[in-house]
């Protein structure tokens, strides 16, 4: 186990020892608060985007399942008939040396338009697994008012970005906190005694909580649930011929695509979360847990026993070129709870209105 799982895993559980680096967590508290005072006090400004912002972040470091309720979001809004489009800063990629090279998929650099050839190693994994999990317009920028003017100008009109609720240099209309039932803020403490990326006092200035999984620790009221529902098989390397177009649309999860028992492997925030998965699916396997963002090469999908081997949607786009022939990914969608959803509708609806109001208005000029 590396020295960032140990430290995880310390930080979730309480352990003593972190006490010690309490007074840097006094430094990074004033650091975080510096940041947000210069932006409120008109020190720094923030970029206010024509449309609607959704950010939707972290308040701890490790998985909690934002990027699956970003993809919900971003289709239960399009099934509505708006456009949205998923702006992220891409971590893991990098873009031709991550230089601004133009505003268009072709010109090619920051702000990176996905198109269906984009290498993952440019765009990131969760970029990839988005783009290819919605159909939605995806921009990778880290200069994020920077992202949302291209995704605008490709004709969104509405932004939801995965992560951000730290960049303050984009403004946002709705702030959505994810957290993990299981794992909850850990022990309460900031970085680096702490897996917090700010105080828990932000809690109060956000629109909507979301607990993924059953809550197992206290949480504030009012707050919102769901959970990541497993959805079909893929089989992660890509064949081309026509009797395999149901294997990339996707193979339903009974009877299995394989047969057990397999390797599984995950590089997530929270590995545990999917073999805790396919437990409940009854698949026997053997668990192989990664960092998150690893870069895979085909020597660590090599394992004893010539089993099938299992992975997360998130692994699958950066082992296309590398995956054995039997290797699978499994999609998981977010199911959020029936408050959440009514919550959402009734901020969006002003939104529908609105967009309604512009294009009668251009269709009657």
């Amino acid at each position: 186990m590396r020295l960032s799982d140990r430290w995880l895993r310390a930080a979730y559980s309480g352990a003593s020892w972190l006490m010690l680096l309490r007074p840097l967590e006094a430094l990074y508290r004033c650091e975080v608060a510096r940041r947000e005072r210069a932006y409120r006090d008109g020190t720094k400004h923030a970029w206010r985007a024509p449309v609607p912002v959704i950010v939707v972040g972290n308040l701890t470091l490790g998985g909690t399942g934002k990027s699956p309720l970003v993809a919900w979001i971003g289709r239960h809004l399009a099934d509505q008939g708006l456009r949205p489009g998923i702006l992220s800063r891409g971590y893991g990629g990098q873009v031709r040396g991550g230089k601004v090279r133009g505003d268009t998929a072709e010109e090619g650099g920051y702000p990176l338009w996905l198109t269906a050839k984009t290498p993952v190693a440019e765009s990131g994994d969760e970029p990839r697994m988005l783009a290819d999990q919605t159909g939605l317009p995806v921009v990778v920028d880290p200069d994020r008012p920077r992202g949302a003017r291209r995704l605008i100008a490709g004709g969104c009109n509405v932004i939801i970005t995965d992560d951000g609720l730290q960049h303050h240099p984009l403004a946002r209309d709705i702030e959505i906190v994810v957290v993990d039932g299981e794992r909850g803020f850990g022990n309460g403490r900031c970085l680096p005694a702490g897996p917090l990326r700010e105080p828990l006092t932000r809690l109060g200035r956000i629109d909507a909580l979301v607990i993924n999984g059953a809550p197992q620790h206290p949480f504030p009221d009012g707050a919102h649930h769901m959970s990541l529902a497993p959805a079909r098989w893929r089989r992660v390397v890509t064949r081309a011929g026509p009797q395999d177009a149901d294997e990339r649309r996707g193979l339903p999860l009974t009877p299995l695509p394989f047969t057990p028992p397999v390797d599984a492997l995950a590089g997530i925030g929270n590995p545990g979360r999917f073999f805790t998965t396919l437990e409940a699916l009854g698949i026997a396997h053997r668990a192989h847990p990664f960092a998150d963002h690893q870069r895979f090469d085909a020597d660590a999908l090599s394992f004893a026993g010539g089993r099938p081997v299992v992975m997360t949607a998130k692994d699958a786009v950066k082992c296309k070129d590398i995956a054995p022939d039997d290797c699978w990914a499994l999609d998981v969608e977010a199911a959020p709870s029936a408050s959440f959803v009514q919550w959402l509708d009734q901020r969006t609806a002003s939104w529908r209105d609105d967009d309604a109001q512009r294009t009668d208005a251009v269709e009657t000029r």
